[in-house]
């Protein structure tokens, strides 16, 4: 995608960890699963400097927010805690909430109109992170350009799973990483 084109609509990419059995959450909201090492997560950081926009749902945000503008996160991963701050992030949520996270925007809106709005101003791609509820809709209302499912080499068994209805996927890209995860990259 071109910046300069104005006629360029930026892709909307939802990206997400999920389990082998299709889970993107355990029992309790368990994420303890996830396996980032230093490969992935360098790709997370090379593909972060891909957008200048995030959307979340209100409980997804809380997870980020509780953790990215920390001290502890900048020491521990000052790239990708410097870009998630950077980033302008929109919560679609009922309630309002104020965050000292900068570049916050909390939305109250119909989530069909504005990612319709944001899609076509100019700008970096925009991600989804996590925000399952909040995919849901995005995927009713066909708002997602691709899907990056980051399969882990781990099954649950029960859990919240990320997709509920059917959908037929075109598979663009895939690639390994050396701890067992592979990303798996889809057009709707």
């Amino acid at each position: 995608m071109e910046l300069g084109n104005k006629n360029a609509v930026r892709k909307l990419i939802a990206y997400n960890m999920i389990t082998l059995d299709g889970y993107f959450e355990g029992r309790n909201e368990d994420i303890s699963w996830h396996r980032v090492d230093e490969e992935v997560n360098e790709f997370i950081v090379e593909q972060m400097k891909t957008a200048d926009t995030l959307l979340f749902g209100r409980k997804t945000f809380k997870v980020m927010e509780d953790f990215w503008p920390t001290e502890q996160a900048f020491k521990l991963d000052p790239a990708t805690a410097g870009m998630m701050s950077s980033c302008t992030k929109i919560v679609f949520s009922t309630t309002q909430k104020n965050t000292p996270w900068e570049n916050t925007r909390w939305l109250q809106v119909n989530v069909a109109e504005e990612v319709k709005k944001l899609k076509e101003q100019q700008g970096k791609n925009i991600f989804v992170f996590g925000s399952a509820e909040l995919c849901k809709t995005l995927i009713k209302n066909n708002l997602i350009d691709e899907f990056r499912m980051m399969i882990h080499p781990v099954t649950l068994g029960k859990g919240k799973p990320f997709f509920h209805t059917k959908m037929n996927l075109q598979l663009l890209r895939t690639k390994v990483f050396g701890n067992g995860n592979i990303l798996l990259c889809y057009r709707p």
